[in-house]
């Protein structure tokens, strides 16, 4: 049984590495997408806009059918690994194709294209990314096993999407004599589309060849039935009607809103609020890298001592207070004045823990999420794997634009002014937004941290599931 064996550190090692190519495309489609196709090809922002929403909707909505599927595929390659083989090769080449579109087309002649090649990504990275997370409930059943397994994933989704971007912005979006802004260089985005998809090729392959020789021990597919649209929904409700995903699945709709809410007045809280440089704000980003490297070690800690439940509240209430904590202090006069010297290694520090604690509980619920596999297949009799995580990603895209909705609420209810440069804003509008942005990101969060209350799956409890199973099997 799987549960049985500890996997090879080259193991952990291939399967953490695929996650890679997700954070390549997802640093791609929010930092530089827009501006790429807005500003240096001429396409009208809302139109870019509007193109990827459309495919963040068809993706959400892939994810429960991809994973159904995954679940359900009988061949000699197990479940997974088809889906995962079949997704590299189209969307390396739909990845280097949308930052190099075609000479003949310019302005909002280019819609379709974008709208087109952005759904055929999100879709096709979804035929990897739903079947790998569902990987880890099939590479382990050891209730410490799985929370290291993800700590790799995690590690590499976050340092992998960093690396590139820097890489993007120091060696391929330079100035030249001809544009003096290395952010509008066109070559510079088809040399980082070429660069960046075979990336997500190579950490792709890794993963699937890295684990191709665990496909022995993994469980087989439930046997052929008769589908239809009744019985695939049926059977996806039966997966999901459980209280403890119901707790993993308001937590992500609750995280995913507060992470939007974050990552959109991000700019605003460092640059205006702080008024930080571009260099300190690039400085701030990079030590992600460091924040995701000290999580590695964190939450395999905290799953073996105090376990992940308990682990995942004890991080997220301290990472929630940590996150607008400084700008409370602010607004009470505790802070350093903007300029100050002292100011910038305060807020570092505070933005390297959040993040850290941030990732550190991502991992843990996602190990979570893996430990209800056993527990519906004792309720169902079906190994559910690519429902569950296909789930959960489903309410993280599906609520993504009402975080980035807050956060217009907060700038509209601040009464922030437009087109006014860091240190000229007025004082009381720079006051309002901290004021309204501290507590409205604290309520989210907690909201997020109550849902995970609710959750019931503990190390005693996995292991009685897995006892159960293995009762069945004889």
């Amino acid at each position: 049984m799987t549960s049985e064996r500890h996997l090879k550190f080259s193991t952990k090692l291939a399967y953490g590495f695929g996650a890679v190519a997700f954070g390549v495309k997802n640093n791609g489609f929010d930092y530089f997408l827009l501006i790429f196709y807005s500003q240096v090809m001429g396409v009208d922002a809302p139109l870019v806009g509007l193109a990827l929403l459309i495919a963040l909707l068809f993706d959400a909505f892939s994810d429960p059918v991809v994973g159904y599927l995954s679940d359900n595929t009988h061949s000699r390659w197990g479940r997974r690994h088809p889906w995962m083989y079949a997704s590299a090769v189209p969307v390396a080449i739909c990845y280097f194709l949308l930052w190099a579109p075609p000479a003949g087309l310019t302005g909002n002649e280019l819609f379709p294209y974008v709208l087109l090649l952005s759904i055929l990504i999100r879709v096709l990275i979804t035929l990897f990314e739903v079947p790998s997370s569902a990987l880890s409930a099939e590479l382990t059943g050891d209730y410490d096993e799985r929370t290291s397994l993800f700590s790799y994933r995690y590690f590499f989704g976050w340092t992998g999407g960093t690396i590139m971007a820097t890489i993007a912005l120091a060696a391929f979006l330079v100035p030249t004599e001809a544009i003096t802004n290395g952010l509008l260089n066109r070559q510079g985005y088809t040399t980082y589309g070429i660069v960046a998809s075979l990336l997500i090729l190579i950490s792709i392959l890794v993963t699937a060849v890295g684990t191709h020789s665990q496909i022995p021990y993994f469980k087989p597919a439930p046997p052929k039935v008769a589908m239809s649209l009744k019985r695939i929904f049926y059977e996806i409700y039966q997966t999901l009607a459980d209280r403890s995903f119901l707790a993993l699945f308001l937590a992500a709709l609750f995280g995913a809103v507060a992470a939007g809410l974050s990552a959109g007045l991000s700019f605003y809280i460092s640059g205006y609020f702080w008024e930080f440089s571009t260099d300190q704000i690039s400085i701030i980003s990079f030590s992600i890298i460091l924040s995701a490297f000290i999580a590695l070690f964190l939450a395999p800690m905290l799953s073996h001592r105090i376990g992940k439940k308990r682990g995942a509240i004890l991080v997220g209430i301290v990472a929630f207070t940590i996150a607008p904590a400084p700008v409370v202090l602010r607004l009470l006069g505790l802070m350093p004045e903007n300029g100050d010297p002292a100011l910038f290694p305060i807020i570092w520090f505070a933005v390297v823990s959040e993040v850290t604690l941030v990732i550190t509980l991502s991992i843990l619920t996602s190990s979570m999420m893996a430990d209800l596999v056993e527990a519906s297949e004792i309720r169902t009799a079906r190994r559910s794997e690519g429902v569950l995580f296909a789930a959960t990603t489903f309410a993280r895209k599906a609520v993504q634009g009402f975080g980035v909705l807050a956060a217009s609420a907060v700038l509209t209810v601040a009464q922030f002014p437009k087109g006014i440069a860091p240190g000229q804003v007025p004082d009381e509008a720079v006051f309002r937004l901290g004021l309204y942005y501290a507590p409205t990101l604290f309520v989210i969060w907690m909201l997020m941290i109550a849902s995970i209350n609710l959750y019931s799956i503990d190390r005693d409890k996995h292991e009685d599931n897995l006892r159960a199973l293995a009762e069945r099997q004889k």
